[in-house]
């Protein structure tokens, strides 16, 4: 399906169709369950591409229909929300791993770790949130490019940008991340 035919349908939703978000759903489902499997990056075991893809459209299309321009606003929204959903699940694993909803409580000598995945996903969304007080555009371009994974020249249409100014942000966010990350990972 073309991109003018995808914009049609969002504006067809937009406008009121809600149905038709269900096949810009089915349009880009491999799309989707490609970028889903990239954000996954295979080490979350109770989470699946197909079931992040899933509860996606279920949060995507219940509610008040969003206003989504185009593809590429749609894939930033849907990379969003994914990451929503990640962060969403990995707070809901380490609350479950430190007690909660458990009725019995049972000392031993050993520490149980939290898996790799759940640290690496809540570390990066804090300090994906740091990153937004110092520049919210940097991160607008991280969410883009890193969790939809959008060219250059796509975000730079998106925000009403060059793509070198694109180019010369996201640098400054990876920098700024990979030392938030390198200093979150000797802290712990």
């Amino acid at each position: 399906m073309s991109d003018t035919d995808i914009t049609g349908l969002l504006a067809l939703a937009r406008d009121g169709e809600p149905a038709q978000l269900g096949a810009v759903f089915e349009a880009l489902y491999p799309e989707l369950l490609r970028l889903a499997n990239a954000r996954l990056h295979g080490n979350q075991a109770t989470l699946t591409p197909t079931v992040l893809v899933h509860e996606l459209f279920l949060r995507i299309t219940q509610g008040k229909p969003l206003p989504l321009a185009d593809r590429n606003h749609f894939f930033a929204i849907s990379a969003q929300a994914m990451r929503w959903i990640l962060v969403e699940h990995a707070r809901q694993r380490v609350s479950e791993k430190r007690g909660g909803g458990q009725l019995m409580v049972s000392l031993d000598d050993q520490i149980p770790q939290m898996p790799v995945a759940t640290t690496n996903v809540l570390a990066l969304e804090e300090c994906l949130q740091a990153l937004e007080a110092i520049s919210p555009q940097r991160r607008r371009i991280v969410d883009l490019r890193y969790f939809a994974g959008l060219e250059f020249s796509e975000i730079a249409r998106l925000l009403a940008c060059s793509e070198r100014t694109v180019y010369r942000e996201w640098e400054r966010a990876r920098a700024f991340l990979q030392a938030m990350l390198d200093e979150a990972g000797d802290g712990r």
